[in-house]
């Protein structure tokens, strides 16, 4: 202990006397370290750690194989990971291997306390949501069995702990108010635990209400009756194995009873055919999948890009490692008669090792340190570019617990070790006689070597880097500047649902065309229309449809694209009108039913636009089988619709007064001056008709683009902030390398110049072995850049994996780092002065 008290005094002496030095260090390791303590936090969260509830090894969700054919609401993931309100009572009921079966879904709901209305998201729970999960009450008590009895019996609601902070400031005289949920009166039972958000990864809930209060909080479903209705599903199911049962044993056990209740729902269907009937029924399976760390479609959308960035944090920090090796050695050489001296008097090889390590030690820690001071504000902006949130709405933390701090330990633990080991291997075998004769150190061969190897190796991982950086940046690049089929400047939109302050179905067009009316007599305003299936926000709502004179096959896709849009919405949107007409005032409930189809539609059906006019299509909400009863009026041009990536495909525009169960609209207003100035005047406008009406998402159509390349646009900003680091931690190294051997080479190169050398000669002759040691790391990173990009093809769009431009662009920004970080030693080795030079020993 005696002995490490020493050497960390001396260790830290040392920094002491080199104050420019150890900054220098201390400002690389936190770049490195905490991009990685950053990065991994987010990644801990999304990826790795586990739901924040009782035994949570214990938790398992379902997903189910076979055919199907009826109404399903998701909310990310295929619909294979969703179940009826009926199929999760019997489940729940009839199996031999849970503790219980918990169902759960997720809806934005209108809620209202104290005449100030707000749209917040909510999670729709079975009643032994808590209690299987094995929760407590921060405040009065938790939603229970009880509480789930009947339909629209149960009008309670537990609030969030983050919410109750928020929206309810912490009062503990919450607990049996009312509040408004679209205009019906719930009772508050209580709050949520703090450190508990939900059990579908990444979700933030305000309330927690009973799946049995779904019609009221979600109205648009009453006409599915879900709580009753085997073919509409809508519910994520989480259950609790029994002490002792494997997934793999529930799974085996759920078999026969998976089968009997698909028998049973087979029976409801209406002469399904017998290649219907195989595959519903034969072809099905129910799997048991581990949901320790909670059911969450966003976790997949966000894996590839997590990845990817913590792939960059890793190389980085590695590079950060290497510099740091290469400076230490640097200083190293400056040492050797210290290191020498030591040795001479009897230090043994061990003292000096762990002296070495010490102090490389020091340097990973104070550097960790200042990357974990950093790294919550790297996480923050992380969470806000890929989640597309508000501060202070993040569904992940940016907090360092204890998993961040043990993890941002162990890369600088790691890092030490490795940069330490440069200077320990320097001075494991050193020459004492020839370092004690000499005033200055000299560098080993080995030691040589190792420097320039180092450079190389950090030319060509920012190299990697940069050509990472630019395919990313190529790639955000086309999505942001493609066509989408409309105008998306001079656009502002929102979410406008009535619904959410109680109106009834009766009310809803007539309040949709007021608000319409009110924001068009806004001044600036040149156009107003609304969409019950909003452009590129990453969903898409689609029906079923029969189209007249086809008979679709049975493997046919037949469910298509169906907004229901106002009057004047292709006007608005400025999206092509190719043949026939909009929808006009006239188009109500009691006027014949019309449609306008895009030109995909037609050209699928009718060969062309002009032949699909006339024609009748038709879906069906109920049982009844569907008939062409809807007259196709128009065409109109094929837009992006769910997002930048993916076509719209075949598509039917209905006019929304004719919709039999009119729900919440999204509302755009085409400008003639900047869409953000009438933002203010759009809420006033609303609030003007009811102040129990909520206007919510407000942005521009721009700013719903840039939400719609979220992904693309962090990896872009972040692979650009990472290979710019990696730039200038390459100069570094490469400058300091260069420094110290020019001036080691101070004697040679007055010699030469004495002897009649160019100056332009010896120019070339500092910069020449490192110019060849960067045209090999640059030539052996290209290829790999290719194949590194092969892994993440599905990031990528409009670019392809060797991308000319992308990888000519690395090339030529490393080139020029590589001449700015040689011109200065290079231009101090021109200015040698001979007869000096040949003076110094």
């Amino acid at each position: 202990m005696h002995t490490f008290v020493q050497n960390l005094r001396f260790a830290l002496r040392q920094l002491r006397k080199s104050p420019g030095f150890a900054l220098t260090v201390v400002v690389t390791l936190a770049l490195g370290i905490g991009a990685n303590a950053a990065i991994f936090t987010l990644f801990d969260q999304v990826l790795l750690r586990m739901l924040p509830v009782d035994r949570p090894k214990e938790l398992v969700r379902f997903e189910w194989t076979g055919g199907f054919s009826g109404s399903g609401t998701s909310f990310g993931g295929d619909l294979t990971n969703y179940f009826s309100y009926p199929m999760y009572k019997d489940l729940r009921d009839q199996n031999q291997v849970f503790a219980g079966v918990l169902a759960a879904d997720r809806s934005n709901v209108g809620i209202s306390w104290h005449n100030q209305a707000e749209d917040e998201p909510a999670e729709l729970i079975s009643g032994n949501y808590f209690d299987l999960l094995g929760l407590k009450p921060a405040l009065g008590r938790l939603i229970n069995a009880q509480d789930e009895t009947s339909k629209n019996s149960n009008p309670v609601l537990v609030l969030s702990y983050d919410y109750w902070k928020t929206r309810f400031a912490a009062s503990h005289d919450v607990v049996g108010q009312t509040v408004l949920i679209s205009g019906h009166p719930f009772t508050i039972l209580g709050v949520a635990p703090p450190n508990f958000q939900s059990a579908i990864g990444g979700y933030k809930p305000g309330i927690f209400i009973p799946l049995t209060m779904s019609e009221i909080a979600m109205p648009w479903t009453i006409p599915r009756d879900n709580q009753n209705n085997h073919q509409s599903i809508w519910l994520t199911l989480v259950a609790r194995l029994k002490p002792g049962v494997s997934p793999t044993q529930a799974q085996a056990s759920l078999g026969p009873l998976w089968h009997s209740l698909r028998d049973h729902e087979l029976t409801l269907y209406k002469a399904p055919t017998e290649r219907f009937k195989k595959h519903y029924l034969d072809d099905s399976r129910l799997k048991v999948l581990d949901d320790s760390t909670g059911f969450s479609p966003g976790r997949m959308e966000l894996k590839t890009p997590l990845i990817i960035l913590m792939s960059m944090a890793g190389l980085l920090v590695a590079m950060c490692a290497i510099n740091v090796a290469t400076l230490l050695l640097l200083k190293a050489a400056g040492r050797a008669r210290e290191m020498s001296m030591r040795y001479a008097l009897g230090a043994r090889r061990s003292r000096i090792i762990s002296q070495l390590m010490l102090e490389g030690g020091v340097l990973g820690i104070v550097g960790a340190v200042a990357g974990l001071v950093m790294a919550p504000f790297v996480t923050n902006s992380l969470v806000r570019l890929l989640v597309n949130t508000n501060p202070g709405e993040e569904p992940y933390s940016a907090a360092i617990d204890t998993r961040v701090l043990l993890f941002t330990l162990g890369v600088a633990v790691v890092a030490s070790l490795l940069f330490s080991m440069a200077p320990v291997f320097h001075f494991l075998r050193p020459d004492l006689a020839n370092s004690l004769r000499q005033s200055t150190g000299t560098a080993s061969k080995s030691s040589q070597r190792f420097r320039q190897a180092a450079v190389g190796v950090q030319i060509a991982l920012s190299v990697l880097l940069l050509g990472g950086a630019g395919l990313f940046v190529r790639t955000l690049d086309h999505l942001r500047h493609q066509q989408v089929g409309f105008e998306t400047g001079h656009l502002a939109t929102f979410s406008f649902d009535p619904a959410d302050s109680g109106y009834g179905e009766d009310r809803i067009v007539p309040a949709v065309n007021n608000a319409l009316d009110a924001v068009q007599r806004i001044p600036g305003v040149t156009s107003v229309a609304a969409t019950s299936d909003p452009e590129l926000d990453g969903d898409s709502n689609s029906d079923g449809f029969v189209v007249e004179g086809h008979k679709a096959s049975e493997d046919e896709e037949m469910g298509f694209e169906a907004p229901w849009i106002t009057p004047g919405y292709f006007k608005t949107l400025r999206q092509p009108l190719l043949t026939g007409r909009e929808f006009t005032a006239a188009d109500v409930r009691e006027a014949p039913k019309v449609a306008i189809v895009n030109l995909a539609f037609a050209k699928r059906f009718f060969g062309s636009a002009q032949n699909a006019l006339g024609h009748q299509v038709g879906t069906s909400d109920t049982e009844e089988p569907a008939k062409p009863d809807t007259t196709i009026v128009g065409v109109v041009a094929d837009i992006k619709h769910k997002d930048l990536r993916t076509e719209i495909g075949p598509a039917v525009y209905r006019s929304f007064p004719q919709r039999s169960h009119p729900l919440g609209v999204a509302i755009y207003a085409r400008t003639s001056q900047s869409p953000e100035m009438i933002e203010t005047a759009i809420r006033q406008a609303i609030h003007g008709l009811d102040p129990t009406l909520v206007v919510d998402h407000m942005r521009t159509m721009d700013t719903q683009i840039d939400e719609s390349a979220s992904d693309e646009r962090a990896l872009a900003i972040l692979a650009i902030a990472f290979s710019g680091l990696a730039m200038l931690l390459a100069a570094v190294g490469l400058y300091g390398v260069l420094a110290y051997s020019t001036e080691q080479r101070t004697r040679e190169i007055g010699v030469r110049l004495a002897l009649g050398s160019q100056r332009s000669g010896v120019v070339l002759l500092v910069v020449r072995e490192m110019s060849i040691i960067a045209a090999i790391a640059i030539a052996l990173a290209l290829p790999s850049i290719v194949v590194l990009a092969r892994l993440f093809r599905s990031q990528l769009y409009g670019v392809t994996t060797s991308d000319p431009l992308t990888l000519a662009g690395a090339v030529i920004l490393s080139s020029v780092m590589v001449v700015l970080a040689a011109a200065l030693p290079a231009r101090r080795a021109a200015s040698i002065e001979p007869m000096q030079a040949l003076r110094t020993e």
